[in-house]
């Protein structure tokens, strides 16, 4: 009865992920400004998905957080999609299929090297932090390859390393709590 029970809530994780994903997508359009650099607020919340990511990783299997990543996506498109319609915006493909892309490329390399480190290692505080800022700057091409399909703008790498910077931090807290989490339970 206990195993049921454990099988049935790698689906709240995958729901907090979606949201958190759905959420993202809309506070893309609040920004902030950092050194004459707009940033958005969503720069916050995407260190939090590779970390659900890997929770559910480490608290169940390989295989549930290969789902988790395909399931956020495609609902995250679909939210996506929905929402261009109904707002009548003029959110054009290639800004959906370059976060799609970004997102499902980066979350994949994630997992690849968090499970490496987990089977492979001691999972060192330090690699896990250098596997979440990898991802992101992973995350950061593929979404400027497809949807900016340029990088020359004055401010552009300015705010990409500042974006990076404050995500490290992030990255610091959430690998202090991921090395608390113990793997299985």
């Amino acid at each position: 009865m206990k195993k049921n029970k454990k099988e049935n809530d790698v689906w709240i994780y995958v729901l907090l992920l979606t949201t958190l994903l759905i959420l993202t997508e809309s506070l893309k359009t609040y920004t902030f400004r950092v050194m004459e650099v707009d940033l958005t607020f969503s720069l916050f919340l995407l260190p939090i998905a590779y970390f659900l990511i890997d929770l559910i990783a480490k608290k169940y299997d390989y295989k549930r957080a290969i789902a988790a990543i395909a399931v956020s996506a495609v609902i995250f498109t679909s939210f996506s999609f929905i929402m261009a319609y109904f707002i009548e915006s003029n959110y054009i493909l290639r800004s959906i299929s370059g976060e799609f892309c970004a997102y499902v490329v980066s979350s994949f390399v994630n997992l690849t090297i968090y499970m490496f480190l987990l089977n492979n290692t001691e999972t060192p505080q330090i690699l896990v932090i250098f596997n979440y800022i990898f991802s992101l700057v992973v995350y950061y091409m593929f979404y400027t390859l497809i949807y900016l399909n340029m990088i020359i703008f004055d401010t552009y790498w300015m705010g990409y390393f500042i974006t990076l910077s404050i995500q490290v931090f992030i990255c610091i807290g959430l690998s202090i709590v991921d090395r608390k989490i113990k793997r299985g339970q």
